[in-house]
């Protein structure tokens, strides 16, 4: 775009210097306006190399590293390590990609087959002056100009078609971002469609890859929606229970009806986007618990969560021999979660608080021993005002407490025979 506007600038400017009629000069030169004006809005920034904590406004990544500061998340800056795949750049996807952005993720690899249309005006993210433009080509531009720093990679297809699912397979396996990274080379996968087959390679393109993915769908009226944790041979895959079936028992392949619109609200998009990028950022940078499945009900604000296990009866043959691989490893998995719990058990720590500024220390309570107690003496300038409570006041000597238990009894007796005398 900055090379084109650079080229139109020349252009008019050598149509101006043609020009012998001072008039037609001066409405080249608002044109020429016009344009350096568009050529500025376009500017992008810099790349950065290195994520800095540094608390400046020039800084994007100042208030992502704070979390890092603030204890939530151990290492934010390696967010750009990680690969992310978004299939379907629609209401869903499109938000979940530019919230991955402008959080720094490292690379993007991006799905989708249609075109940006006015019927999109609805939801976020796309233009009215992107209309016409491949969904995936029109988040290029959009997302490149939020953040420089993320790889985004494109791919115009349909993952259905033969052709296409053999592109989406190998760009999944493709290291090239991360050679050393073990199975594939992404991440996450993030399936963002809205129907039933696209959802279904997903899953099987997952199950034979050992691809661990999220699924993300919202209901045909609208006011409802889902996210659900995908682990192959861990938990349930997409043919093992289908979200909606389980919900409400509707069969998802009778959902897309030719003619007929379904609704969409760019709030509960966006509900259901933000879930699904939190979901994203918790296990991808471990903290917080990753939700195996919520669901979302705008009418009631109901969020449901379960956890569904793996069908051993799934229609999915990739889905059974994931499940025969998990229930292998099982037994070295639980010994090993064991040994580091037992080896966190025994690590005592270093100390009861971490320096502050103000020098306050937190020490045991056994440890407390009250001088006052034990010597009585105040600071030099002090006295005590009142007895000490903790101290039993015994009361003066008198002539009366000299007397002895067989005098005291003899008084006695003589009161009571007194007072019965009278």
């Amino acid at each position: 775009m900055e090379a084109e506007l650079k080229g139109l600038l020349s252009d008019l400017q050598s149509l101006k210097d043609s020009l012998p009629d001072p008039s037609h000069q001066i409405s080249v030169g608002k044109i020429q306006a016009r344009l350096e004006h568009l050529k500025l809005g376009n500017a992008q920034r810099s790349k950065i190399k290195d994520m800095s904590a540094e608390v400046v406004d020039s800084n994007p990544y100042s208030r992502l590293m704070a979390l890092q500061r603030m204890g939530i998340v151990d290492n934010y800056e390696r967010i750009r390590e990680f690969s992310v795949a978004i299939v379907g750049i629609g209401g869903v996807g499109s938000v979940a990609a530019e919230m991955l952005t402008r959080c720094g993720i490292g690379r993007l690899l991006l799905y989708d087959y249609d075109k940006v249309e006015l019927a999109n005006m609805n939801r976020l993210f796309f233009r009215p002056e992107q209309v016409g433009m491949t969904k995936t080509d029109a988040a290029v531009q959009t997302l490149s100009d939020i953040n420089p720093d993320v790889v985004l990679e494109s791919y115009t297809l349909n993952i259905t078609t033969v052709q296409g699912f053999e592109i989406f397979m190998s760009s999944l396996k493709n290291k090239s971002f991360r050679p050393d990274k073990e199975g594939t080379g992404v991440d996450l996968v993030l399936s963002c469609v809205d129907n039933y087959e696209a959802r279904m390679v997903v899953n099987q393109g997952c199950n034979e890859l050992n691809q661990t993915w999220m699924e993300s769908g919202v209901s045909e009226n609208a006011v409802s929606g889902h996210i659900q944790l995908l682990v192959p041979g861990e938990t349930a895959c997409f043919a093992c229970a289908p979200p909606l079936v389980v919900a409400s028992g509707v069969d998802e392949r009778t959902l897309k009806r030719e003619g007929v619109c379904a609704a969409s609200l760019p709030t509960t998009m966006g509900v259901v986007a933000g879930l699904l990028v939190q979901n994203t950022l918790k296990y991808l940078l471990k903290f917080g618990n990753v939700t195996p499945y919520l669901g979302y009900n705008a009418l009631k604000d109901y969020f449901p969560t379960m956890e569904m296990k793996p069908n051993p009866q799934c229609s999915n043959a990739a889905c059974l021999e994931r499940q025969k691989e998990y229930i292998l490893a099982k037994p070295a998995r639980d010994a090993a979660a064991r040994a580091k719990m037992e080896a966190e058990a025994f690590v005592e720590p270093e100390c009861l608080h971490a320096d502050n500024e103000w020098n306050i220390s937190v020490v045991d309570d056994s440890d407390v021993q009250d001088s006052s107690a034990s010597s009585g003496a105040l600071p030099e300038g002090l006295v005590h005002e009142l007895p000490s409570a903790d101290e039993f006041q015994k009361p003066p000597a008198s002539a009366e407490t000299t007397a002895t238990p067989i005098d005291d009894l003899e008084d006695l007796r003589k009161q009571l025979e007194a007072l019965n005398a009278a």
